[in-house]
């Protein structure tokens, strides 16, 4: 049933609280300013109350249920993490307070800033960056001012293989960089022949994200890096996936020069619903000096007496600022606290288990999913979602007759390379019991999609709403309450 708007309950008279009597005298307000009608619902503080909980009770949370959303890491968040950072030191402090008051906070950035640049094998981090996407456009704007530093400025081209994250390109384009895309050769790797036709003197770099998006670690990354770096260019990672490496593999060992981090995925704090996220970037020692700024540093030795003075420094020659005052303070927190209680050997069994949990997933499921690359994946693995035996069948169909059964879809139609694209990802948070109960839905989904595919093409029947019309929700907004029947795009 659908929840009714507030207007619909609204009884006239009704009302929630009651202001006190003004203790000041009344001023008149001037005119323009007040209208004599405001037809805001009437109703009681219990009917207010009950309205929002019986909307919240229609969300599905990573404390409901599996997100299962390939490139997204949606793993379930630790509470402890939210109760440090509310603890008032953290929570109460504002940037623009002198630095000798918040001396708590700023060792807390600079150990941070050197736990993620061990964990990444870097010489140096900023934690400015805002989300993974800036994070993104910040470490190309470094690779641009490393090039126009030596006075290259030929180097106007970008490599993104078709296998890259879909902002890849975006990032390339927005710093001023020609994009030339590499296609994957059989095995789901970045295909070495169309590299080394492109390795000239106008290559500014290459943005390569591995694992990949077919969730594949390149088999070929030691030598896709050697060709890039022979070239003169330099060597972009997309750390989205960071979180099948933990422990196991650094970035920076490979011998990639720049990488962001996504801490609202591979670190664990919540994100979807828009934010809030935080992208830090790691870099070689070539690149040090180019980081944007202000850095936390030390700025004054502590000796036997007193512990070293916290401060803000500024790389040589930085970019500048990429984000105001210093960055999602909160998520860091949130992280610090995640790899201090894990420690090493915890962030290691992190992305064990993560490529243990896709594995077993795709393990369960490949006789009856066709998979486009056959090999062990890392974290996720994309699968289509179409049987030639049922052509009336998409994976847009799947996805929906998945939320009959109380799942949250995978990601559908990404990567692009793969037809009907259902990219899973389950992190190393979910159980088995929890994975049996997935694949015990995506088998019974594939024999519906060839017994009763008029079950997938009308899905969803039992949630609060049926199925959208995406595309006129998207080029037909209704922002006002009111207008439309419940539930109408």
């Amino acid at each position: 049933m659908t929840e009714p708007l507030l207007c619909d309950i609204s009884v006239p008279g009704r009302q929630a609280l009651r202001f006190p009597q003004p203790d000041v005298p009344l001023a008149k307000l001037p005119a323009g300013l007040t209208r004599q009608d405001l037809p805001l619902p009437e109703l009681s503080e219990v009917d207010v109350v009950r309205h929002f909980t019986r909307l919240s009770q229609m969300n599905y949370c990573i404390d409901v249920g599996m997100y299962p959303l390939g490139s997204c890491t949606m793993k379930y968040n630790p509470k402890i993490n939210e109760e440090t950072a509310r603890l008032p030191g953290f929570a109460h402090t504002h940037p623009l307070q002198p630095i000798e008051t918040v001396q708590g906070n700023l060792l807390l950035m600079y150990e941070l800033q050197e736990y993620l640049r061990e964990i990444g094998g870097f010489a140096a981090m900023t934690l400015q960056p805002a989300a993974g996407a800036q994070g993104e456009l910040t470490g190309i704007l470094i690779m641009r001012a490393y090039h126009e530093d030596r006075k290259d400025t030929r180097r106007i081209k970008m490599l993104i293989p078709d296998s890259a994250h879909g902002t890849n390109p975006a990032t390339s384009a927005m710093s001023g960089l020609r994009v030339v895309q590499l296609p994957s050769d059989s095995r789901g790797n970045c295909d070495l022949e169309a590299l080394k036709a492109e390795c000239d003197d106008t290559l500014a770099g290459i943005m390569i994200t591995n694992p990949n998006t077919l969730g594949l670690f390149d088999e070929h990354i030691e030598e896709v890096i050697r060709l890039v770096h022979e070239a003169g260019g330099l060597v972009y990672g997309d750390g989205a996936n960071l979180n099948a490496l933990l422990g196991i593999v650094r970035p920076g060992d490979l011998g990639i020069d720049v990488m962001h981090y996504n801490l609202h995925k591979t670190f664990s704090t919540p994100h979807g619903g828009g934010g809030p996220g935080s992208g830090p970037v790691g870099v070689a020692a070539h690149l040090v000096d180019f980081l944007p700024g202000p850095l936390v540093g030390i700025v004054e030795e502590g000796d036997d007496d007193l512990p070293p003075l916290y401060g803000f420094v500024m790389p040589r020659k930085s970019i500048g600022r990429v984000k105001s005052f210093n960055g999602q303070f909160g998520m860091m927190v949130r992280t610090y606290t995640y790899v201090r209680m894990h420690g090493p050997d915890g962030l290691r069994k992190i992305a064990e288990y993560a490529v243990l949990n896709a594995n077993y997933l795709l393990a369960k499921m490949r006789h009856a999913y066709h998979l486009p690359y056959q090999r062990i994946c890392m974290h996720e693995f994309v699968a289509e979602g179409c049987w030639a035996d049922a052509p009336e069948i998409h994976a847009l169909d799947v996805a929906k007759r998945m939320m009959d059964y109380g799942l949250h879809p995978p990601t559908n139609y990404f990567p692009l390379i793969v037809h009907e694209a259902l990219m899973i990802e389950p992190t190393e948070t979910e159980s088995k019991q929890t994975l049996d109960d997935f694949v015990e839905v995506m088998l019974k989904i594939a024999e519906e999609a060839h017994t009763s595919p008029e079950l997938l093409k009308t899905a969803p029947h039992n949630t609060p709403v049926g199925r959208l019309d995406e595309v006129k929700a998207a080029k037909d907004l209704v922002l006002c309450c009111g207008v439309g029947a419940p539930g109408e795009a």
